[in-house]
């Protein structure tokens, strides 16, 4: 049975209530679930609890649900792209939970494999730990961590069936994999969607843990930070002219 529906709009449309916590993939703004993202923008859901790496930039990827003032909490790595979130939750507008990276994909991790809690050492001393149980192991102090389980889940694949077995690209599997476990209800975008099965020794996401899927619409790929080399004809380009301007005021003189 195919799990395809024909637009994000439709797939999201009634899954997501107010108050819901909303499970997100991406890193940065690469792998985001752009579709979705826009289609939860234009749902009108509030008080909304985002759990993702990062919410975006300014305009950008989760970023757009901020302008909208439909996020009341976000469980985080890091937040430094974005201006808008830093103002509203200086404001006191927003509640923001940080947790270190390695924990919270572990968390994410944990809540879909139907583990409730585990133990670590990362953030003990510090404000991350403060008012969760510690306990002692082999004369270490370790931090229990709960783990997360969303309303909803949604990611962004590079190819998927119709089954909802994924596959993605690069930097994009990353946060998603793990998302789309820990939803109860996850819905993936997918750059391709294939007839027929993928090849199941490709497949990272089995399509038992996705329930619906659409065909992502073709976008240019945001980049936070673009930073490249000068080319070299640029550079020749500008060491002629700057020879040439050197010479003439030279013969000027």
């Amino acid at each position: 049975m195919s799990k395809q529906w024909a637009s994000a709009a439709e797939a999201l449309r009634e899954t997501v209530k107010d108050g819901a916590t909303v499970a997100v993939g991406g890193f940065g703004l690469s792998g985001n679930p752009s579709d979705l993202i826009e289609a939860l923008r234009d749902s009108g859901a509030t008080n909304l609890t985002i759990v993702s790496n990062n919410m975006g930039v300014d305009g950008k990827g989760l970023g757009i649900l901020l302008e909208n003032r439909q996020v009341a909490k976000v469980i985080a790595s890091y937040v430094g792209e974005n201006k808008l979130f830093a103002q509203q939750y200086l404001n006191g507008e927003l509640e923001v939970e940080f947790a270190p990276q390695g924990t919270l994909a572990e968390r994410l991790r944990a809540g879909g494999a139907g583990i409730a809690g585990f133990y670590t050492k990362t953030g003990v001393g510090t404000p991350v730990a403060e008012g969760k149980p510690l306990a002692e192991f082999d004369g270490e102090t370790y931090v229990l961590e709960r783990g997360i389980v969303a309303d909803v889940a949604l990611v962004h694949a590079w190819r998927a069936d119709r089954e909802g077995n994924l596959i993605y690209r690069h930097t994009a599997r990353n946060f998603n994999p793990l998302v789309a476990t820990a939803g109860r209800l996850t819905i993936a975008e997918a750059e391709e969607v294939v007839e027929g099965y993928l090849d199941p020794n490709a497949i990272v996401t089995p399509g038992i843990f996705v329930q619906r899927l659409v065909t992502a619409e073709p976008r240019v790929k945001d980049i936070e930070q673009r930073t490249v080399r000068p080319r070299a004809s640029a550079v020749a380009a500008t060491a002629t002219a700057d020879t040439g301007a050197t010479a003439t005021a030279t013969a000027s003189a």
